[in-house]
């Protein structure tokens, strides 16, 4: 439902509003301050994901700042009567995994969250975007938000993924092409026959890094991939409601003469297997490539280009195959699903983890977390050398125990390389959980290609 307002805004109706415990407090406060109470409750969901640390869970958190965040997430939602998972609680997790996994996020519905990469559960096919505390106040508040109408952008990738090109490489390959600003003002579908041939999770992960090109929010379609992955979840709906739901699910996608303000296309066989050498997810380059030279870059932008080498200590012109690597995280709310362990178990099987190298492997969710052991990946990852840790946003920012020492060099399937992003001083390199695992066995920057039949 939305209305339009006499300044050129929009009133839309939110279906779901998750909560984190970051952008959260501040809004229930100006509730408070108010006297109100949320209009709808029922639609709005809470969990702790950025702070809580991935080891002893069941213990009190060792981190001040983070305890009193947490156990505020969990004071507000008792107060008000929300919906809570609470860490150790089966259905807790990062919330964009949960979301999804749940069947809490369903195609055309409507959710904000005050994160970022809410932009996730648009590969559902539901608007979804992130949004400010003062509008999860808002939300909380009249289960509305204001918003100006963005612009619209089809990105088409067409033909089949080569091998060892995974959904992350597709999304590193599209920022690197658009640049970081270069969905600005738009809200963009992706389209085309690889994007269809996407697994729900590889959809996940590419809508997950909508934001980082700049974008409002990222969608797909949906389809038959997407009703086969709904249904049966636990709160997605069943029997006739079901069939209610799947007839209008099966009308949300754009006519086949719909216009849209930008159309970009890309083809599939381009991308290879990506990595990111600077610090932000647009300095990207295929994996067989070197970091570009200065003269390659905009005048306007050769400055924090060579801010950005700087930083990272890297050459322009310089190979990164071969690069040490100290780190390997493997998670967050990109590749922390079941899917991304497959992939990163399928590389280590049989082999040893380089022992000069820290892995952390973070299931996104407690739900994945058994879903790993049930299918033995556990075992795999362990006769390699690694260790599962527990569900949470870890070191994908540094608002958690697991931060990535300075100077050190971490190749991690998260969503953002800035400086300081994964802790004080961390250079981060951006990859696939497949690129990621090779770096974990062999202590360079390795292409995964190199392991797979």
């Amino acid at each position: 439902m939305v209305n339009l307002m006499e300044d050129g805004t929009t009133q839309l109706y939110i279906d779901r509003l998750y909560c984190h415990e970051v952008t959260s407090p501040q809004a229930f406060d100006g509730l408070r301050q108010r006297g109100i109470k949320p209009l709808r409750p029922e639609r709005i969901v809470c969990m702790p994901d950025h702070n809580t640390p991935t080891r002893d869970q069941d213990k009190p958190i060792a981190d001040a700042v983070s305890s009193v965040q947490v156990e505020t997430l969990a004071e507000n939602a008792r107060d008000f009567g929300l919906t809570y998972f609470g860490m150790m609680h089966p259905k807790n997790g990062i919330v964009h995994v949960v979301g999804p996994e749940r069947g809490l996020t369903l195609p055309g519905m409507t959710l904000v969250c005050g994160d970022s990469h809410t932009s996730t559960h648009g590969a559902m096919g539901a608007v979804a975007f992130g949004v400010g505390t003062s509008e999860v106040e808002m939300t909380l508040a009249t289960q509305c938000v204001l918003q100006q109408k963005p612009q619209t952008m089809r990105i088409r990738i067409e033909g089949v993924l080569g091998e060892g090109v995974t959904a992350k490489d597709v999304a590193l390959y599209v920022i690197a092409k658009m640049t970081t600003a270069g969905a600005t003002g738009y809200f963009v579908e992706y389209a085309g026959s690889a994007v269809r041939g996407l697994s729900m999770e590889g959809r996940l992960t590419l809508c997950n890094l909508s934001i980082e090109m700049g974008a409002r929010g990222g969608m797909i379609a949906p389809d038959e991939t997407t009703f086969a992955y709904v249904k049966g979840r636990e709160y997605a709906p069943e029997g006739e409601a079901w069939d209610k739901a799947l007839a209008y699910w099966r009308t949300l996608k754009s006519n086949d003469d719909a216009v849209f303000d930008r159309e970009v296309w890309f083809r599939a066989e381009d991308i290879e297997p990506m990595i990111t050498y600077g610090t932000n997810p647009g300095m990207g380059i295929a994996i067989t490539q070197a970091v570009p030279f200065v003269e390659s870059i905009p005048e306007a932008g050769r400055a924090s280009y060579r801010k950005s080498l700087a930083y990272m200590n890297f050459r322009e012109g310089e190979a990164l195959t071969g690069k040490p690597v100290d780190y390997v995280f493997l998670g967050s709310c990109t590749n922390g699903r079941v899917e991304d362990f497959r992939m990163f178990a399928s590389i280590v099987r049989g082999r040893r983890k380089a022992p000069e190298v820290t892995a952390w492997l973070v299931p996104g969710s407690w739900a994945v977390d058994a879903q790993i052991r049930e299918e033995g990946l556990d075992k795999i990852l362990a006769e390699a050398g690694f260790e599962i840790r527990q569900p949470g946003c870890s070191a994908c920012l540094a608002m958690n125990e697991d931060k990535i020492p300075s100077g050190k060099y971490a190749v991690s399937t998260s969503n953002r390389n800035f400086e300081g992003r994964q802790g004080p001083g961390a250079r981060t390199l951006l990859a696939s959980p497949l690129t990621a695992a090779a770096a974990a066995i062999t202590g360079v920057i390795t292409d995964p290609r190199f392991f797979l039949n």
